[in-house]
């Protein structure tokens, strides 16, 4: 039992779940909110330069959170020890995010503003998001586009030279910079060059081609991790004062996502399992602009930047089953029911209530393409009104990515799009300072759940990474660290040896199971079982049935996968077995936290609990709180809630009408 738990209190959800003690966020100041971060950092301990050196931060994860984290701690002069799987930091997924990355800078002069920013955030998400963390997120938003025009990140800029911005769902604001569809990409690319220069310095020490398969706690303390070497097989100890994740999210549990194929869960569910409580799993976000899947053969999904919904406009036929050709459809017979449902946002509502809009127009047989699995996202008008050169300025590599995949031509004919698994809004619990339950163990970007409640606003995942990456974590780990020196640890430490022994038996448990089935294939049914019952749409009856399903499918895993090669050298099998052995896990949790939020609310829609207009229902009442699990070590997990209080943005039924 952690140490936040005592003995659970009650059994609840027919035996599926206990319930612990409460859990609270100490850490952020009981200051006005616009003062609660500056008096936090001014709060916040330092280390005297000379101690910095002595000290060593384990930084897991080189996307945009994990690599300006190494790069600004490695800058301020600690050792740190980056580590990620792929064969070069600049591989992280970050890269692949197109559209673009909030700001309140104002520069249209179109109203924005850090309370605006702050008010969008907590609405959209739902009002299931912290307000202190939210509006720290608003003030370094500001900060951010600084920081990364001086690395010289090639936003785009208008005529003048003004750096432009565009607009994303949730918002009547421009507030999102962008360099093309290429955002992400350029954004890792400037914490990428931070990151090797500190390399180069010696202040980072890099660790590619390196997984992390546990955390090594000792004494209540997170003190180091257990890697295996992707190319050698070779499993090590690194031992640290510090170790930080920032490991992304876990939407691959679902086998069809836009995440990387290699994106897992791993790392934060090794933690999960030594004490790091996990905060609110059911909160997934389904993309509403995806390319729809197209056979049984397809091992992941695309995105198609949510900026295309500033100048597409979103549309299906208005005829039930009508399978003509888009352009033989005349206007009069299309339904442009985002603008019809949605008049003051339209096409740019938030991400949950898109996609579920796209799966209804689809339920009521208006859906487009084979299996009626589609809408159309055209761009006649913006064409029509801007010139080709001006949409292709701004759109241009994404629709040539559209066109090599599927064949058409978005210039010409309209895009089809199908909801699809994108993020995660949940992730191990930290608090104000991204501390987990764990002392010493702090983790940033997606792999906490601290910023978006229960759906993100398009535009704020790159944000929240490089706000935790450069200006958060350097503030609170060196608080952390004004503890040290802590008690000398080394690998002949009992619960070093024990981390590595637990590692190494489970490795040989998965290449001993010797039986018939390929791991792609537990994916794919767990994916399935996932998206079917804890997807889009979720309900008590469903829930159940995958809760009743989980169990036996990760028996029949752990009998019967089938993993080629020894786990000496590069086994590609190998590593997709622990990540999905893990999901196996993690999905039973997600569809238990589903299972007891008795409610609709953002991404996460029970349709027990839904308006007479069919949008997410909430109670406020017995729900607004984070559910933040604890481990259940073979039996059954333990609720631990933490209350939301609501100071500066009331709670009130959600409408972008």
């Amino acid at each position: 039992m952690s140490e936040l738990q005592q003995e659970p209190t009650a059994v609840q959800g027919e035996g599926r779940w206990l319930l612990g003690d409460p859990i609270a966020d100490n850490r952020a100041p009981d200051s006005p909110i616009g003062d609660r971060w500056s008096d936090r950092k001014f709060t916040a301990r330092l280390v005297n330069p000379a101690n910095r050196r002595k000290m060593t931060a384990i930084i897991v994860g080189t996307g945009l959170a994990g690599g300006a984290a190494a790069a600004t701690l490695g800058e301020a002069g600690y050792h740190v020890k980056s580590f990620c799987y792929q064969d070069s930091p600049r591989r992280a997924h970050s890269i692949a995010a197109q559209g673009g990355i909030n700001a309140a800078k104002n520069y249209r002069n179109d109203g924005d503003s850090v309370h605006r920013l702050f008010y969008d955030t907590v609405k959209g998400g739902d009002f299931r998001s912290r307000e202190s963390n939210v509006h720290r997120l608003a003030e370094s938003s500001l900060q951010i586009i600084d920081q990364c025009v001086a690395q010289g990140v090639p936003f785009a800029r208008e005529y003048s030279g003004l750096l432009d911005t565009r607009s994303f769902g949730g918002t009547q604001v421009s507030r999102t910079f962008y360099a093309r569809g290429q955002t992400g990409q350029q954004l890792l690319l400037g914490a990428y060059q931070a990151l090797e220069r500190q390399i180069s310095a010696g202040t980072v020490e890099m660790h590619p081609r390196t997984e992390m398969l546990d955390l090594i706690v000792v004494d209540g303390r997170a003190r180091g991790i257990v890697t295996r070497s992707v190319l050698t097989g070779e499993i090590e100890t690194h031992l640290a004062d510090v170790v930080v994740l920032c490991t992304g999210g876990y939407g691959n549990v679902y086998y069809l996502s836009t995440n990387a194929k290699g994106s897992n869960v791993t790392a934060a569910w090794r933690a999960h399992k030594r004490g790091a409580l996990f905060a609110n799993p059911c909160y997934t976000q389904i993309h509403p602009t995806c390319i729809p899947v197209s056979g049984e053969y397809q091992s992941k999904l695309t995105l198609m930047s949510e900026s295309l919904r500033n100048d597409g406009r979103v549309w299906v036929p208005k005829e039930r089953g009508d399978s003509r050709p888009p352009n033989d459809i005349p206007e009069d017979e299309r339904d442009y029911y985002l603008e019809r449902q949605y008049p003051a946002f339209g096409n740019l509502v938030p991400r949950d209530i898109a996609s579920r809009a796209a799966k209804n127009m689809c339920d009521a047989e208006q859906g487009v393409g084979p299996g009626g699995l589609g809408v159309y996202l055209d761009f006649k008008d913006a064409i029509g009104r801007l010139g080709r050169s001006a949409v292709e300025a701004k759109y241009g590599n994404l629709f040539e990515m559209y066109q090599r995949i599927t064949g058409d031509d978005p210039y010409e004919v309209p895009m089809r799009i199908y909801p699809a698994i994108h993020y995660t809004m949940g992730g191990l619990w930290v608090d104000y300072d991204l501390r987990s339950t764990i002392p010493g163990l702090f983790v940033g970007g997606e792999a906490n759940f601290s910023d978006h409640g229960a759906n993100r606003l398009g535009a704020s995942a790159l944000m929240q990474g490089l706000a935790d990456g450069y200006f958060v974590l350097p503030t609170t780990v060196a608080d952390y660290l004004a503890d040290a020196p802590f008690d000398k640890v080394d690998e002949n430490h009992p619960e070093v040896k024990e981390a590595v022994e637990a590692t190494r038996a489970r490795i040989d448990k998965l290449l001993s199971a010797n039986g018939n089935r390929t791991v792609d294939s537990f994916h794919r049914e767990l994916g399935q079982l996932v998206w079917d019952h804890c997807g889009m749409a979720r309900s008590k009856e469903g829930l159940e049935k995958a809760l009743d399903r989980l169990p036996s499918l990760r028996e029949e895993f752990w009998r019967d996968v089938k993993i080629v090669g020894t786990g000496d050298g590069f086994n590609q099998s190998l590593e997709k077995a622990g990540r999905v052995a893990d999901f196996l896990e993690l999905a039973e949790l997600m569809c238990t936290d589903a299972l007891h939020r008795e409610e609709s609310c953002g991404g996460h829609f029970r349709v027990e609990h839904q308006t007479e207009e069919g949008e997410a229902q909430r109670d406020d009442e017995n729900f607004s709180y984070v559910a933040a699990w604890e481990y259940g070590n073979g039996g059954r997990p333990i609720l631990h809630k933490e209350d939301l209080e609501f100071s500066y943005v009331h709670p009130s039924q959600r409408s972008y009408k």
